[in-house]
Protein backbone atom coordinates (compact mmCIF):
# COMPACT_ATOMS: atom_id res chain seq x y z
CA UNK A 1 0.00 0.00 0.00
CA UNK A 2 2.78 2.07 0.96
CA UNK A 3 3.81 2.14 -3.15
CA UNK A 4 0.41 2.54 -4.21
CA UNK A 5 0.20 5.66 -1.94
CA UNK A 6 3.26 7.03 -3.42
CA UNK A 7 2.08 6.23 -6.87
CA UNK A 8 -0.74 7.68 -6.52
CA UNK A 9 0.63 10.85 -4.98
CA UNK A 10 2.86 11.49 -7.80
CA UNK A 11 -0.27 11.22 -10.47
CA UNK A 12 -1.43 13.91 -8.20
CA UNK A 13 1.66 16.31 -8.45
CA UNK A 14 1.61 15.62 -12.21
CA UNK A 15 -1.90 16.61 -12.34
CA UNK A 16 -1.37 20.09 -9.81
CA UNK A 17 2.15 20.81 -12.04
CA UNK A 18 -0.40 21.01 -15.48
CA UNK A 19 -2.31 23.06 -13.14
CA UNK A 20 0.03 25.50 -12.49
CA UNK A 21 1.06 25.18 -16.62
CA UNK A 22 -2.64 26.40 -17.30
CA UNK A 23 -3.11 28.89 -14.48
CA UNK A 24 0.63 30.81 -14.60
CA UNK A 25 1.91 30.21 -17.87
CA UNK A 26 -0.72 29.44 -20.25
CA UNK A 27 -3.89 31.83 -18.37
CA UNK A 28 -4.97 33.57 -21.99
CA UNK A 29 -4.17 30.43 -23.80
CA UNK A 30 -6.76 28.34 -25.80
CA UNK A 31 -6.70 25.33 -23.10
CA UNK A 32 -6.75 27.18 -20.13
CA UNK A 33 -9.64 29.36 -21.38
CA UNK A 34 -11.40 26.10 -22.47
CA UNK A 35 -10.71 24.70 -18.91
CA UNK A 36 -11.63 27.15 -17.04
CA UNK A 37 -14.50 28.31 -19.53
CA UNK A 38 -13.17 32.08 -19.05
CA UNK A 39 -14.10 34.85 -21.45
CA UNK A 40 -11.19 37.14 -22.55
CA UNK A 41 -12.34 39.89 -19.83
CA UNK A 42 -12.44 37.32 -17.34
CA UNK A 43 -9.21 36.18 -18.51
CA UNK A 44 -7.58 40.00 -17.57
CA UNK A 45 -9.20 40.28 -15.19
CA UNK A 46 -8.18 37.55 -13.35
CA UNK A 47 -4.52 36.88 -14.62
CA UNK A 48 -2.76 37.74 -11.08
CA UNK A 49 -4.97 35.72 -9.28
CA UNK A 50 -4.64 33.02 -11.50
CA UNK A 51 -0.57 33.32 -11.58
CA UNK A 52 -0.47 33.33 -7.68
CA UNK A 53 -2.72 30.34 -7.79
CA UNK A 54 -0.95 28.51 -9.76
CA UNK A 55 2.29 28.63 -8.04
CA UNK A 56 0.35 27.36 -4.92
CA UNK A 57 -0.53 24.14 -7.40
CA UNK A 58 3.10 23.91 -8.17
CA UNK A 59 4.18 23.56 -4.59
CA UNK A 60 2.37 20.96 -3.55
CA UNK A 61 3.01 18.99 -6.47
CA UNK A 62 6.93 20.08 -5.77
CA UNK A 63 6.39 19.14 -1.66
CA UNK A 64 4.88 15.69 -2.83
CA UNK A 65 7.39 14.94 -5.36
CA UNK A 66 10.33 15.77 -2.39
CA UNK A 67 8.27 13.23 -0.35
CA UNK A 68 8.33 10.71 -2.66
CA UNK A 69 12.18 10.90 -2.97
CA UNK A 70 12.82 11.13 0.80
CA UNK A 71 11.00 8.03 1.45
CA UNK A 72 13.34 6.58 -1.78
CA UNK A 73 16.67 7.26 0.54
CA UNK A 74 15.24 5.84 3.19
CA UNK A 75 13.88 8.64 5.25
CA UNK A 76 10.31 7.70 5.94
CA UNK A 77 9.35 9.89 8.12
CA UNK A 78 10.26 12.93 6.38
CA UNK A 79 9.17 11.77 3.26
CA UNK A 80 5.45 10.32 4.28
CA UNK A 81 5.35 13.77 5.94
CA UNK A 82 6.16 15.95 2.97
CA UNK A 83 3.76 13.53 0.99
CA UNK A 84 0.59 14.12 3.57
CA UNK A 85 1.11 17.57 3.84
CA UNK A 86 1.04 18.36 -0.43
CA UNK A 87 -1.47 15.55 -0.99
CA UNK A 88 -3.43 16.35 1.76
CA UNK A 89 -3.60 19.59 0.95
CA UNK A 90 -4.64 19.00 -2.21
CA UNK A 91 -7.41 17.22 -1.46
CA UNK A 92 -8.73 19.74 1.49
CA UNK A 93 -8.58 22.01 -1.38
CA UNK A 94 -10.73 19.88 -3.83
CA UNK A 95 -13.29 19.60 -0.33
CA UNK A 96 -12.97 23.49 -0.11
CA UNK A 97 -13.84 23.84 -3.70
CA UNK A 98 -16.83 21.55 -4.12
CA UNK A 99 -18.43 22.79 -0.63
CA UNK A 100 -18.01 26.71 -2.09
CA UNK A 101 -18.96 26.34 -6.07
CA UNK A 102 -20.77 22.96 -5.92
CA UNK A 103 -20.98 23.78 -10.02
CA UNK A 104 -17.29 22.86 -10.10
CA UNK A 105 -18.01 19.13 -8.18
CA UNK A 106 -16.40 17.68 -12.11
CA UNK A 107 -13.27 20.34 -11.28
CA UNK A 108 -12.96 19.36 -7.26
CA UNK A 109 -13.46 15.50 -8.53
CA UNK A 110 -10.64 16.05 -10.33
CA UNK A 111 -8.50 17.50 -8.37
CA UNK A 112 -8.83 15.75 -4.79
CA UNK A 113 -9.55 12.24 -5.51
CA UNK A 114 -6.86 11.08 -6.25
CA UNK A 115 -4.37 12.84 -3.58
CA UNK A 116 -7.12 11.73 -1.34
CA UNK A 117 -6.75 7.96 -2.50
CA UNK A 118 -2.92 8.70 -2.22
CA UNK A 119 -2.98 9.71 1.19
CA UNK A 120 -5.30 6.98 1.92
CA UNK A 121 -3.30 4.44 0.38
CA UNK A 122 -0.20 6.11 2.33
CA UNK A 123 -1.40 5.82 5.77
CA UNK A 124 -2.50 2.25 5.52
CA UNK A 125 0.66 1.28 4.18
CA UNK A 126 2.28 3.08 7.40
CA UNK A 127 -0.04 0.95 9.47
CA UNK A 128 -0.01 -2.44 8.23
Amino acid sequence: MLIAGLVLAGLAALVHVYIFVLESLAWAGPRARATFGHTAEQVEATRALAFNQGFYNLFLAIAVVLGIVFVAVGQLAIGATLVFAGAGSMAAAAIVLLLSSPDKSAAALKQGLVPLLGVIALALGLVL
